[in-house]
């Protein structure tokens, strides 16, 4: 079975043939670093992560490139307000470089607990202003942007009249106009839809930058159509984000590739769903959401204990990346659980040992077991299934733990199953869906723990606070809270 892809674009899923053969080129739209990454963030970069993984198992050389977003978001994701960089940068009274340098670092922390690969490219928004300007500059000469006291506003409804503006989303113009405000007389473009490729800064801007039209700062959607051009050309294969960047950044993207190199950047546009918690949507209004690191440390008022990074990632991946991930307690414990039976049968799988024989001697349970393995690439090619893939191998679970009890022959499956059995086990638990064994780190971890805490007690007691100083700030400075408590004790969780 040859992979599928749900492609946004054309709302179904599509055989996925490379521009080359061979080769994969994906974009996905990463972080805007002015905060801490959000669990709505973490899913869609696991969820391609995941994707990545697979493309590479299948054989295909892949180019993942994944942004980071240092400059031109303003609040409200409109074209007016202030800079979202500026205004923390202001408040925290740091350069906004420092907003960006501490946000970055700690989105990669979080991806590295998650176990995601890093991309093969991780351009910034600040690093390509160059680009940037070039296409600005490009878009204009096309005739489908505009100038108005040095900014540079794209001409969507001219736009339309030769290619549909709503593709991405299958929305009218009509339809799109309904949702935006009345231009009022002081606005300065001509259209409700028109989006900002560059802005005018203002004196006091703390991130500004030369061009043809006089100081200023890129537009949000300009530069992830100009860093993907750079890093994968004017058509590349898979471009991909949360399903809230479809209705407007990846639909100005679209507009801007076609406006400037007469083609849509992209062959296939995935987008991952939303999160929710107990029932109701994810949002900072509601209390309702919580940080990585939250889930993490246990932090929180929502949250009855903590959960290892691990587990959050086996969680996630039992949903379909297309479909409403629901968090509560009782799913996060059982993820807790179901991932120690699933890491369990899998260590036992590994020590056991063929026994030589070409055929079984249950015919019937070793066709079972070879459909059973052979369903995870049927699963994974049909738009990377790994809610179905998992179902699976918590189906092959009992069939292992019962070979080690005993209570089925050694000889019952083939010996060419059961290695067919350990490799696929082995490639999909660890190299594609990059599991690992949470409940073995967090208690080697623990044990670290406790021998550090010890010692630190030891060394506050000797009045040696040079020594104690020094094991809390290097714990800090690896992502490991050490807190002291009353009476001299001391907890610990990872930040």
């Amino acid at each position: 079975m040859s992979l599928k892809i749900y492609n946004t674009l054309s709302r179904e899923k599509e055989e996925f043939k490379p521009i080359t053969p061979g080769h994969v080129g994906m974009y996905v739209c990463g972080p805007t670093v002015y905060s801490d990454v959000h669990l709505g963030n973490c899913r869609t970069f696991i969820s391609f992560d995941i994707i990545y993984r697979y493309l590479i198992y299948l054989g295909y050389k892949v180019r993942y490139v994944r942004n980071i977003t240092d400059a031109g978001h303003l609040e409200g994701d409109r074209d007016e307000g202030d800079d979202k960089f500026s205004k923390i940068a202001r408040l925290q009274q740091l350069e906004p470089m420092e907003i960006v340098q501490k946000y970055t670092l700690g989105f990669r922390h979080v991806m590295q607990l998650l176990n995601n690969l890093p991309p093969s490219i991780e351009p910034t928004a600040t690093g390509h202003i160059a680009e940037q300007i070039e296409m600005t500059k490009q878009i204009l000469a096309n005739g489908y942007a505009y100038e108005v006291n040095g900014t540079i506003y794209f001409d969507v409804e001219k736009y339309n009249k030769e290619q549909p503006y709503g593709i991405l989303t299958n929305r009218k113009m009509e339809d799109l106009l309904e949702g935006t405000r009345e231009l009022g007389g002081q606005d300065e473009k001509k259209g409700r839809l028109d989006f900002a490729l560059w802005i005018k800064a203002k004196p006091e801007h703390l991130m500004q930058w030369p061009s043809p039209w006089g100081t200023g700062f890129p537009g949000w959607h300009i530069e992830c159509s100009a860093m993907s051009e750079k890093y994968l050309g004017k058509k590349f294969d898979i471009h991909g984000g949360g399903m809230d960047l479809a209705a407007t950044h990846h639909t100005n993207e679209i507009a801007q590739s076609q406006a400037c190199y007469h083609t849509s950047p992209a062959n296939y546009w995935m987008h991952t769903n939303m999160l929710t918690v107990n029932g109701t949507r994810m949002s900072k209004s509601l209390g309702n959401g919580f940080l990585p690191e939250e889930l993490f440390t246990g932090n929180h008022p929502l949250l009855e204990k903590a959960y290892a990074p691990i587990v959050v990632r086996f969680f996630m991946l039992q949903t379909h990346y297309r479909s409403t991930l629901d968090f509560s307690n009782d799913a996060l414990q059982a993820s807790e659980k179901g991932l120690k039976r699933l890491w369990d049968a899998y260590e036992v799988l590994q020590k056991l040992e063929a026994d030589g024989k070409k055929e079984a001697s249950d015919a019937e349970l070793d066709a079972k077991v070879n459909k059973l393995v052979n369903e995870f690439g049927e699963f994974m090619n049909d738009d990377f299934n790994t809610a179905k893939v998992l179902g699976s191998m918590f189906e092959l679970v009992p069939v292992i733990n019962s070979i080690k009890d005993g209570l089925i022959k050694a000889d019952a499956i083939a010996s060419s199953t059961l290695t067919l059995l350990q490799t696929k086990f082995k490639a999909y638990l660890e190299d594609v869906f990059g599991l690992k064994n949470a409940s073995a780190s967090n208690e080697k971890l623990g044990e670290v723990m406790k021998l550090l805490i010890e010692i630190r007690k030891e060394a506050k007691v000797k009045k040696d606070f040079a020594t104690s100083d020094k094991i809390r700030n290097q714990l800090a400075l690896i992502g490991i809270g050490l807190k002291d408590e009353k009476g001299g004790e001391m907890s610990w969780g990872l930040e």
